[in-house]
C-alpha cells in the first residue's frame, strides 16, 4: 500500500458523505463538444461511446459508474481534464446508459468486460492509436481491474496503464455497506434508476419481466437476486457478486495500474482495500487516503479540477513515452 501523494481535504469536508455528496450537490457537468459513435455488437445490441478528439496521438478509455453515463458528472470532469492534459477520450455508456434502452432483455452489470474489451478495440482502431490506457471510477473501475486480471493475454497491447478510483473490487463487501441505515439515501438514488430500467424492461418484454412488488426492493440483495443474477447469467445475487468482483484477479494484472480509495467512502466495506493482494503485485499501486469520500477528492482551488483528477494524469503520463 502506497499514498505517494496524500489528498488533503477543505476543513469543512472531511466526512465521507460531505465528500461524496458535495460535487453531486455544488458542481456542474461539463459541456463538451463529443462526437456520439454506436458500436454494433455481435448479439444484436448496441454500445454508444462519446468522443472529445483534438488530434492527439495517445487515447483514454473510460469507464462509468453504476446508473452512470458518458455525459454525467464525474465523467464529464475527468474527460475534460485528461483532454486538456494531451488526450483524445473515448468514453464507453454501458447498455442502457446513453439515454436510450439497449435492445435485448439483458442490461449491463459490474463484472462486464466483453462489451469492455469489443468498445476498446473500436476504439483503438477508430484513429489507430498505438498508446492508450484505461481509466474508470467505481463500477468502471471494478470492470477494468477485472478485465485486466482475468486473461492478460487479451488485453491490447497499446494498453500501457490503467487509473481507477474508488473501486468496490468486492462487490460482496460494497453491497454490505450500502445497506446500512446510514448509507439509505444512495441506496434509494441508485434503486429508484434501476427500477424504472426494469420496468422500461417490461414494456419491450411484457412476458420476461415479472415487476409485481418491484417498488418494495429496498438493497441490492433483492434487486440482484431478482433481475440481475438471472438477467447475467449467475445463479444468485451472492454468485454474482462473487463472479463479478475485480478482487480475485488483481494479482494477475500485468499493467501498471493504479488504485485509489478512501477510508471513509461511504460505499466501501474492508474488503474492497486489497491491502494482501497489491503488495504481491509490483504492477498494482494501492493508495488508500483518509479522506476523499466516494468520488470526492473535493479540490477547491479555483481551477475547477479536483484531486483525483490530477492524480490519474500525473500517473498516467509516465507510462506514456
Amino acid at each position: 500500500m502506497n499514498v505517494a501523494q496524500e489528498y488533503q481535504p477543505p476543513r469543512f469536508l472531511t466526512n465521507g458523505h460531505a465528500q461524496t455528496v458535495y460535487p453531486i450537490l455544488f458542481r456542474k457537468c461539463r459541456e463538451l463538444p463529443v462526437r456520439r459513435q454506436r458500436l454494433e455488437l455481435p448479439d444484436g445490441d448496441f454500445l454508444d461511446i462519446d468522443w472529445l478528439t483534438g488530434g492527439h496521438d495517445r487515447l483514454a478509455f473510460l469507464c462509468h459508474g453504476l446508473e452512470g453515463n458518458s455525459r454525467g458528472l464525474h465523467t464529464s470532469n475527468l474527460m475534460s481534464h485528461l483532454f486538456a492534459s494531451g488526450w483524445d477520450v473515448a468514453a464507453m455508456n454501458s447498455r442502457g446508459c446513453s439515454g436510450e434502452p439497449n435492445r435485448l432483455p439483458r442490461l449491463y452489470h459490474s463484472g462486464e468486460t466483453d462489451d469492455l474489451h469489443f468498445a476498446l478495440g473500436a476504439a483503438l482502431a477508430e484513429s489507430g492509436y498505438t498508446v492508450a490506457s484505461l481509466v474508470g471510477y467505481s463500477m468502471g473501475g471494478n470492470q477494468i481491474l477485472k478485465y485486466l486480471g482475468e486473461d492478460p493475454e487479451r488485453v491490447p497491447p497499446q494498453v500501457r496503464a490503467a487509473a481507477t478510483l474508488s473501486v468496490p473490487c468486492d462487490l460482496e463487501d460494497s453491497a454490505e455497506a450500502l445497506a446500512r441505515p446510514a448509507n439509505r439515501v444512495y441506496m434509494r438514488y441508485f434503486l429508484r434508476s434501476l427500477r424504472s430500467k426494469i420496468a422500461a424492461k417490461k414494456k419491450l418484454f411484457p412476458d420476461l419481466f415479472d415487476t409485481e412488488g418491484l417498488a418494495g426492493i429496498s438493497t441490492f440483495e433483492a434487486f440482484d437476486e431478482r433481475y440481475t443474477a438471472p438477467l447475467h447469467g449467475f445463479a444468485s445475487a451472492r454468485d454474482y457478486w462473487r463472479k463479478a468482483s475485480s478482487l480475485p484477479h488483481l494479482p494477475r494484472i500485468r499493467v501498471p495500474t493504479l488504485l485509489v480509495n478512501a477510508r471513509n467512502d461511504p460505499f466501501l466495506g474492508p474488503d474492497c482495500f486489497p491491502t494482501n493482494e497489491a503488495p504481491g503485485n509490483p504492477n498494482l499501486r494501492l493508495e488508500v487516503q483518509c479522506n476523499g469520500g466516494h468520488l470526492g477528492f473535493v479540490t477547491l482551488d479555483g481551477t475547477g479540477v479536483y484531486w483525483s483528477e490530477r492524480r490519474v494524469v500525473s500517473f498516467l503520463k509516465d507510462y506514456m513515452q
